[in-house]
């Protein structure tokens, strides 16, 4: 899935906001338009590097949260380790399967408007939409002869108290 707008476009838009265009944030643009899925910021870092070895992941870092701000993308904390970037923010709200032993992520087009929350229950909180993310298997993990091994990102966590 490509961005939301092209790259030229983003760049008349921060322009326009009085943003500085770099090289690297054009590139960094560019990269995230032409990537499937839910690349990571290291991820981008990684290629963007590639081409331009003196870029921080702080600039790579930097230029997604002012592309997040703007909602031209989200930022996802699943807890792999690093934060993945959602391309697909606008249409309908969507949610996330993640895989436990591999990481994939896919989009899932689901809606739960049942899912509602007691007022009670909120703790005080003021609750925005649902963000659910469901873990488990992708197809080429689950059919792995080793299925039964431990995975590297468990489904909660793991108490070392037994």
């Amino acid at each position: 899935m490509a961005l939301v707008r092209s790259p030229t476009e983003l760049i008349q838009a921060f322009r326009g906001l009085g943003f500085r265009m770099t090289p690297q944030r054009q590139r960094i643009f560019e990269v995230l338009d032409a990537c499937d899925g839910h690349p990571s910021v290291e991820q981008v870092h990684d290629i963007v590097a590639s081409e331009m070895p003196a870029i921080s992941v702080k600039t790579v870092y930097q230029a997604v949260h002012e592309l997040e701000a703007l909602g031209e993308i989200s930022l996802l904390d699943l807890g792999l380790g690093s934060f993945r970037i959602d391309k697909h923010v606008t249409g309908e709200p969507h949610h996330h399967l993640v895989c436990r032993r591999c990481g994939e992520i896919r989009d899932l087009a689901v809606s739960f408007e049942e899912l509602d929350l007691p007022p009670a229950a909120t703790q005080g909180f003021v609750v925005g939409r649902p963000e659910i993310v469901f873990r488990g298997l992708c197809p080429s993990c689950a059919t792995r002869s080793d299925v039964d091994r431990p995975t590297s990102i468990p489904d909660r966590p793991r108490s070392d108290h037994g």
